[in-house]
């Protein structure tokens, strides 16, 4: 329904009952769930921001959740596909984890580090691993975009990079330009977790 809000920050609040920020744009305040790292990002009141939004739809009442970064706010959706992660456990991993850490984990298959997030235990990292892999993966994409570079980069890791990338709903020309852009600093043979790190920072400007 909201795909972002841009206005004035007029309020913002850290407590231990969560993290929220209200944006006013035209004379309406929209309250929103963030993480506390993008929290900590903020400005002052009164200074404009830009938040990529979710709408959270509950028998009981109506939600949005603000990502101050567009990959943030596509991975918390994958994430909240995944039977048993709700909003609030796809906060707190975002809020422990940065976009492409997560992510790499889950190409990696490292459950034991997603566990350093708050409340979540050996099972359900695994089924998060589990799951995303299969969607993040497994995405059909036409053939691989082809990059080029003045560095040897892994094939296999490129790829995997694209993959992921087409998964979070990313264009193929988005992809080629940032891509290319990351490639020319990147160190040679870079695995897919760094590519996507680098790349990731290129399209989050």
């Amino acid at each position: 329904m909201y795909d972002y809000i841009k206005g004035q920050i007029a309020a913002k609040n850290n407590t231990s009952k969560g993290t929220d920020l209200t944006v006013e744009t035209f004379g309406i305040g929209y309250s929103l769930e963030i993480t506390s790292r993008d929290f900590s990002s903020l400005g002052e009141n009164g200074s404009e921001v830009k938040v990529f939004t979710v709408l959270i739809h509950r028998e009981d009442k109506m939600s949005l959740c603000g990502f101050l970064h567009k990959e943030d706010r596509d991975i918390f959706n994958i994430l909240t596909s995944v039977s048993g992660v709700g909003s609030k456990m796809a906060l707190t991993l975002l809020d422990e984890f940065q976009s492409s850490e997560l992510i790499g984990f889950v190409i990696q298959g490292d459950y034991k580090e997603i566990t350093r997030a708050k409340g979540v235990g050996p099972k359900l990292a695994q089924k998060i691993i589990l799951e995303l892999k299969d969607k993040l993966m497994n995405f059909k994409q036409e053939k691989p975009i082809e990059i080029k570079t003045s560095k040897k980069q892994d094939t296999q890791a490129m790829e995997d990079a694209q993959t992921v990338l087409s998964s979070l709903g990313y264009e193929r020309e988005e992809i080629k330009s940032a891509m290319s852009k990351a490639a020319a600093v990147l160190k040679e043979n870079a695995s897919a977790e760094e590519i996507l790190k680098e790349t990731l920072q290129i399209l989050s400007l």
